[in-house]
């Protein structure tokens, strides 16, 4: 078969992704404040998009008075206010000397201005002299710091953020900057120390060799360890600590409580975890009520001592949709209009401009500014509907559970919301990602409600994941110190209930419940008891 070049013409079918179904996508699996975001930047960079705000009531300038007049709610009079201040300007000004206010307005402008007076509850002839000081006294410095201050300017200065001042966090670096300055006056102590207050984590601990630290500024390991140990004396206590062990020292010396005893402690911090307090108390030496003592002493304080400190504002949750119960006993669903940006496209702007002389390049770029926001209007709206529709299959499948509690929690997953609404998986699981909805219940995460299914023993109704990890918190709840519970009971108590589970499924849903197990349990609870 000879080998030779030829033209062939054929005709297939492929899913090509346009940048507008791209955004679509992108859009779907964002969170309401990453939309907003996006839809901001939108409306810097298409000037045919406008944002929808709404005015607060009260807020228009037919509202803010009655036959004509400028007067606010707090009875403060604006044009009054204003005629003052131009007759103060003339007053402070370098005019020659002459007759006084009054006899420069006569009789009718001294009724005027008894009545501007009385508005601003002052006299507008009720000024300083000029002061005939140092003209460096009354000409502020260019290097001045009050020249930085909101007040220059008329405190016009749009970069000036007042708020972020007076709300602004005191970080632990600061904090420790600041006892620094005190604490150690050699330059090259400083310079240690500020290397070592930057290699604090947030919690802080110095997590970095000493060795490397000394290696870095060149000077001898123990030069660093001396000015550590100066540092570990800072507020708050426990600080610069390498270890737990060594923070829970430094606290307790910081409260002249550190002996042998609580030292040996210290040391076997594992077995305090384990809750092995016959151990304990062969090391360290002492009995039950001094091992008590020692560690209600240590649960006193505070294993993260930086934790206070620049700690991150948590962002409460804002729910997507709102799930109410009607008077008839159904569920009415309607979305947060308020976290939504709406948007509209100026069609008047883009027809002035078209009809303008504008060039090709211009009439191009309008045309694609013209498409953009369009589609931008049309994925917003439909990622709405989508949000919408598969809340209320949501709702649907697991009314049980808005009706009853966990308890009544079902097995779901992708597929059975997909085909209840006619479409793909991978649509569900994007709605589902990042979104909230606010039940009577409470808040939760719209994966929430999608579980695995637990076979039942009887061959009956399978169980939802969490439903069975809320049975196993309310069995663990309800025991008592003398019953602990086992892995092995509690695998009874589900079977018995209907529950067909395994003894490590119980383990690994308690250890992602954060539960120790029986043993740690048993001796946490004759702790407590004692």
């Amino acid at each position: 078969m000879a080998i030779s070049p030829r033209l062939d013409l054929r005709q297939s079918q492929s899913l090509v992704m346009t940048p507008q179904l791209m955004q679509a996508i992108q859009l779907l699996q964002m969170s309401n404040m990453d939309l907003v975001a996006y839809v901001q930047q939108e409306l810097e960079s298409n000037p045919l998009l406008e944002a929808v705000t709404g005015e607060y009531p009260g807020e228009s300038s037919s509202d803010n008075g009655e036959n004509g007049n400028d007067r606010s709610d707090d009875g403060f009079d604006a044009e009054a206010a204003t005629k003052a201040s131009e007759a103060s300007a003339e007053l402070s000004g370098e005019a020659p000397s002459g007759p006084d206010l009054s006899e420069q307005l006569g009789d009718a402008g001294t009724e005027h201005l008894d009545a501007i007076s009385n508005d601003l509850d002052a006299r507008l002839d009720n000024v300083f002299p000029d002061d005939h000081g140092p003209a460096e006294q009354a000409t502020p410095q260019l290097n001045d710091p009050w020249m930085s201050t909101p007040m220059r300017d008329g405190g016009a200065n749009p970069d000036y953020d007042l708020e972020a001042v007076l709300a602004g966090e005191v970080s632990l670096a600061d904090h420790l900057e600041q006892q620094l300055m005190t604490a150690i006056s050699d330059v090259r102590g400083r310079v240690i120390g500020q290397f070592l207050i930057n290699e604090l984590d947030e919690f802080g601990y110095l997590q970095t060799d000493l060795a490397l630290v000394a290696n870095r500024l060149g000077v001898d390991t123990e030069e660093v360890e001396s000015i550590l140990q100066i540092l570990q004396t800072f507020e708050p206590a426990g600080v610069f600590a390498r270890s737990l062990s060594e923070c829970l020292a430094l606290q307790l010396k910081e409260l002249n409580h550190y002996d042998p005893a609580i030292a040996c402690l210290l040391d076997n911090l594992e077995l305090l975890a384990k809750r092995d307090f016959v151990a304990l108390r062969k090391i360290c030496g002492v009995d039950d009520d001094d091992l008590n003592d020692m560690v209600a002493e240590i649960r006193a304080l505070n294993p993260r001592p930086g934790g206070a400190f620049g700690h991150l504002t948590v962002q409460p949750v804002i729910p997507d949709v709102f799930v109410k119960q009607a008077s008839d006993g159904s569920w009415r669903l309607e979305l947060n209009s308020d976290t939504l940006p709406r948007v509209l496209v100026n069609r008047t702007y883009y027809s002035q401009i078209t009809e303008t002389k504008a060039g090709k390049k211009e009439k191009e770029f309008l045309v694609d500014c013209l498409q953009s926001a369009n589609w931008l209007v049309k994925s917003l709206d439909q990622r709405a509907q989508t949000i919408l529709k598969v809340a209320t299959e949501i709702v649907k499948q697991q009314d049980a559970f808005f009706t009853h509690g966990v308890t009544h929690l079902r097995p779901l997953n992708l597929k059975t919301i997909a085909d209840a609404i006619q479409m793909h998986e991978s649509t569900v699981s994007r709605v589902t990602s990042n979104k909230f909805i606010a039940t009577n219940r409470g808040t939760f995460e719209m994966k929430y409600f999608f579980t695995s299914a637990i076979s039942a023993t009887e061959g009956g109704d399978s169980h939802s994941a969490e439903a069975v990890k809320h049975r196993i918190r309310q069995a663990i709840d309800a025991e008592s110190a003398e019953k602990v519970l086992s892995d092995d009971a509690l695998v009874k108590l589900l079977r018995d209930s209907g529950v067909d589970i395994a003894r490590r499924t119980v383990a690994k849903y308690r250890e992602a419940m954060h539960i120790p197990s029986s043993v740690q349990r048993r001796r946490e609870k004759k702790a407590a008891h004692a």
